[in-house]
């Protein structure tokens, strides 16, 4: 058994060919590329029993060899994906279930008739690889590259398979995600951490890829910096998931989602204070920003506008061919993993990150509701849009960290809040700045929010 730790990124031909002559990499490469076509066979049940267990099992022939392998359930981050693999050398290309048995074989699946494993999809793509390293520091990195192109089959029906895959041989996840974001700088790279099996699955039964990720375990004891980054861990892995999707089937809900993700990461971005000095977040905010200009306002047209909707897929697919995506989406991922907002702080600044939830969010929600005046807006609904900035800084620590807090009628605070950001989005009308008045109303009324104002 070994543990596997790889990067995926999802690039077009013309990068795939960019990267095989790409001076970083020619530098570094320490054995050329070597050229390989491997046939991949998957297998699971009728009722697709592994994949619900995030289990992948296949059957791959490599020049003379057959290599049954087994791939557990792991963790991914932001493109970056850790899992288990076992791997048995075959003398012929029949699934020998004798194998699947033991510590490898998830206790989920202890009941599992084997018998019923059959072929499910194949993944047919040449591989050109290589081993790429050089020295960080004092460590020595070892990574290999592969440049994978191809096929995912189901049936008729196909999907091309074209990426970059970096799996880390030596060294520290973090050179990782330096090396892709080094190849990103002038390159289209989509972390994409949804693999060739579930691509696979997708094709199978377009149901079964799951968008949502399981929500970060936060409490009220849990300090500010790991709450935080745990939140911008998920608001990232789950931007990119989504971007994935909506560039496979253009379905609009996804894109609203994917928008919404980024303006959450950047509401809690601007809400952290001294924990996160403004010229630790000043690339991020800037990043971020130039995103929502663009996209906030297509998906805001095109509520009422179906010519936008439809046009949003191909403006889509013009922003992931522009290196900006890959680039917000590894920077954001390093930045993350190196805790960069934490590193030249004050002591102020330390302690408020080392502040337990429970006793910070309070504080800064209510802070932020006393500064909102929603009797103003009550009177002035006109002017409601200049607050939506602190609305989102609420919202978004509601959104994930409401249960830590105890105090009654917070889901419905919730709900309150998110009606008035949607009204304070719409253009002025009559009818429109009576809605936003009834609804600054109903927030102002709400019992949790009038607890908010008092902490």
């Amino acid at each position: 058994m070994q543990k596997e730790t790889e990067i995926k990124l999802r690039v077009s031909r013309e990068t795939l060919a960019a990267l095989r002559e790409h001076p970083l990499l020619k530098k570094r490469n320490k054995s050329g590329w070597e050229r390989r076509e491997l046939m991949n066979q998957y297998f699971d049940t009728p009722e697709r029993d592994l994949a619900r267990a995030k289990v992948a099992l296949r059957l791959r022939r490599d020049g003379e060899e057959v290599i049954q392998t087994l791939k557990t359930r792991g963790q991914s981050v932001a493109g970056l994906s850790e899992r288990n693999e076992y791997d048995w050398n075959l003398p012929k290309a029949k699934l020998d279930v004798k194998k699947l048995d033991g510590e490898c074989w998830p206790e989920e699946l202890a009941e599992l008739d084997k018998k019923t494993l059959k072929p499910i999809f194949t993944t047919d793509f040449v591989r050109e690889r290589a081993e790429i390293a050089w020295g960080r520091g004092k460590t020595k990195v070892v990574i290999e590259a592969a440049l994978d192109l191809g096929h995912v089959v189901v049936g008729k029906q196909k999907e091309e398979i074209c990426e970059l895959e970096l799996e880390l041989r030596e060294g520290e996840p973090a050179a990782l995600l330096e090396l892709a974001a080094e190849l990103a700088a002038t390159l289209a790279l989509m972390p994409c951490d949804i693999s060739k099996a579930e691509r696979g699955y997708r094709l199978y039964d377009a149901n079964s890829y799951s968008l949502s990720l399981a929500a970060p375990q936060i409490t009220a004891e849990t300090p500010l910096d790991d709450a935080f980054a745990a939140l911008s861990w998920h608001l990232l892995s789950s931007s990119q998931r989504l971007a994935e999707q909506y560039r496979f089937n253009g379905h609009w809900r996804l894109l609203q989602d994917w928008v919404e993700n980024l303006a959450e990461l950047r509401a809690l971005l601007s809400s952290l204070g001294q924990a996160a000095p403004r010229q630790s977040t000043h690339d991020l905010r800037l990043a971020l920003d130039a995103l929502l200009e663009d996209w906030r306002p297509l998906v805001q047209a095109g509520q009422d506008d179906e010519d936008v909707r439809k046009a949003a897929p191909e403006q889509f697919l013009e922003e992931l061919e522009d290196p900006r995506w890959g680039q917000f989406s590894l920077n954001t991922s390093r930045w993350l993993l190196a805790r960069t907002w934490a590193a030249d702080r004050n002591v102020r600044g330390n302690r408020q990150g080392a502040a337990q939830l429970g006793s910070w969010l309070p504080r800064l929600l209510g802070e932020e509701a006393t500064s909102l005046q929603l009797q103003r807006y009550q009177q002035q609904p006109e002017d409601l849009a200049e607050q939506l900035p602190r609305i989102e800084r609420i919202q978004s620590w509601l959104h994930h960290a409401r249960h830590v807090l105890e105090i009654p009628e917070m889901d419905r605070l919730y709900g309150e809040l998110k009606q008035l950001a949607l009204l304070a989005n719409e253009p002025i009308t009559d009818e429109s700045l009576d809605a936003r008045k009834q609804q600054a109303i109903a927030v102002y009324q709400n019992r949790a929010w009038k607890m908010l104002l008092r902490m």
